[in-house]
């Protein structure tokens, strides 16, 4: 039996659960079960909090709360724009952070985050220094062909610009896009398809790697902005980056990011992990 939490961000939905101590790390078809649809819970991914302190990999502070983030098909995943939202809202509604807090810092793969909770109940969190890069990746969907520019926003990305002849709501993302040259991202991608709506306004769809096609995706939004800034021949200013789920903001100043939109916790229960599943 396990207790869990469900949240989402712009429809960007996660399963839960707090595990201080590390005394119960979920294995890969843990992970799936919680996350499928139909016999679990339901969500692209699962989050683990856990003390920084048990994650190997970690060497800054031991005391934050990490964030264990795990993709729908049990893979590992350095970072999540929507899932670190929710995961600090879920920080301060389960009383795991001092009652009246406002900024929490998180432990995750992709090194330090910040998260502070605004007064009109989204959360805003800085989400480091985008890396943006014309890395000669071809992005292959059906019978069509683009090229894509490579973002590391503390995990992969290329990011398509389409033209004003390239409807974005016609795309199949049914089947995974393919990539070339496979060494340009060697653990995997997550591919936005971007339509350029006017000064500071874009909208997207995105395949996240080990996923599928996703309602959002918070460093995928954070990439596309970067991105499209790049085509402009912009370094700084505000982005507003809809998507299938609702919208967000992204700020971009001085080579850094922030990201802004809803985090909300709807539901808490119990589970029971069937037997096989721990075999």
């Amino acid at each position: 039996m396990l207790e869990f939490a469900k949240g989402h961000g712009t429809r960007n939905d996660f399963v839960l659960v707090t595990d201080a101590d590390d005394a119960r790390p979920l294995t890969d078809d843990e992970v799936r079960f919680l996350a499928d649809r139909r016999s679990g819970i339901g969500g692209d991914g699962v989050l683990r909090a856990v003390r920084a302190r048990h994650i190997p990999e970690w060497d800054g502070d031991p005391d934050l709360w990490f964030m264990d983030y795990r993709n729908a098909d049990g893979s590992v995943a350095e970072m999540c724009g929507n899932g670190v939202r929710v995961f600090a809202r879920y920080l301060v509604e389960e009383g795991l952070v001092p009652a009246g807090t406002t900024t929490i810092d998180l432990g995750t793969r992709a090194g330090l985050r910040t998260a502070e909770l605004l007064p009109d109940g989204r959360v805003r969190v800085w989400m480091g220094r985008p890396h943006t890069a014309d890395a000669g990746t071809s992005i292959t969907l059906g019978d069509q062909n683009w090229g894509a520019t490579s973002v590391d926003v503390g995990n992969p990305h290329a990011v398509v610009l389409l033209g004003d002849d390239e409807p974005l709501a016609s795309l199949d993302l049914t089947e995974a896009p393919v990539w070339t040259p496979r060494t340009n991202f060697p653990n995997g991608v997550n591919v936005e398809f971007v339509d350029d709506l006017g000064p500071g306004r874009v909208r997207m769809r995105v395949y996240e790697r080990g996923v599928g096609e996703t309602d959002s995706c918070g460093t995928g939004t954070v990439a596309v902005a970067s991105a499209v800034a790049r085509a402009h021949g912009q370094q700084d200013g505000r982005w507003t980056v809809e998507v299938p789920g609702g919208e967000v903001e992204v700020d971009l100043a001085g080579g850094e990011a922030w990201l802004t939109g809803p985090a909300v916790i709807v539901a808490r229960g119990h589970v029971t992990i069937p037997r096989e599943e721990n075999a």
